[in-house]
């Protein structure tokens, strides 16, 4: 699928993260708009997955580390064809599928996850687990960089070149947000890239809005010898001006009279 397809169908995912939100009156809208290109770009580009056989042994996998951006994952999910449309009008909703973070009961979800930290743990144990069978699929897992504040984090980036498991892909989303505010307010992580390129990664860095460049360092991450990093530069809210960059938006859902401000910016 082109770049131009992929620009629109995240421009409708955009839609749809704002309308589960604001139905749901909770969740975290802008931390999904940061990375839903980079979900597009995986689930209807470069990603081997079958909707209609989710267990597929020999898939790609994903990770949604940062859990909360559990929106993005649900409405690619819902367009993928994983579950019905209709249940993006449930999120958080009892007796319902779709939960506040990622819950392996939801066709395509791979784990549980949104306590922060743990999902490249989990990712180079399967990465390691399809080494040993000879599966040839390659396990994507995405950070939000105000997650790389846990200790977790960085053992398990310092133990998937240290197994060879150049079958992983790190893709981390540096919105440069996290709930308590701005990360350099709070625990500076810089500089990323020579960071993980001294525990020896390959890293990519992108402006994770930029559709031709997510799939470039996307295809780059997949053939390279080494495991990839892509660092993503995004913006938190992309899409909607005036909620943009804003820390007091984390983990808010907008108002109905907001809702429709931010479809008229969408269209």
């Amino acid at each position: 699928m082109g770049a131009e397809k992929l620009r629109e169908i995240a421009k409708r995912m955009r839609k749809d993260i704002l309308k589960m939100t604001t139905i749901a009156n909770s969740g975290h809208p802008t931390t999904g708009m940061s990375c839903i290109d980079i979900l597009v770009a995986l689930y209807f580009s470069e990603m081997k997955h079958d909707p209609k056989n989710p267990e597929d042994p020999n898939r790609d996998r994903f990770i949604l580390s940062k859990g909360h951006g559990a929106p993005a994952l649900y409405a690619c999910l819902a367009e993928a064809g994983y579950f019905g449309k209709e249940e993006l009008n449930h999120l958080r909703e009892i007796n319902h599928l779709l939960q506040g973070h990622p819950d392996k009961k939801i066709p395509g979800v791979e784990i549980a996850t949104g306590s922060l930290g743990q999902g490249l743990s989990v990712g180079n144990g399967i990465a390691w687990a399809g080494k040993l069978d000879k599966k040839n699929y390659c396990v994507f897992v995405m950070f939000g960089d105000g997650e790389l504040h846990e200790g977790q984090c960085w053992e398990s980036i310092m133990a998937t070149p240290n197994f060879g498991l150049n079958n992983v892909t790190l893709i981390i989303d540096r919105n440069r947000l996290q709930n308590d505010g701005w990360i350099t307010d709070e625990k500076d992580i810089e500089p990323l890239d020579k960071k993980l390129e001294a525990f020896n990664w390959k890293v990519i860095t992108i402006d994770g809005h930029n559709m031709e460049e997510i799939l470039k360092a996307l295809k780059e991450a997949r053939n390279d010898p080494k495991p990839v990093c892509i660092i993503a530069n995004t913006i938190k809210g992309k899409g909607v001006k005036f909620i943009e960059n804003d820390p007091n938006m984390h983990g808010k859902a907008l108002s109905k009279e907001q809702y429709e401000k931010a479809l008229v910016e969408l269209e």
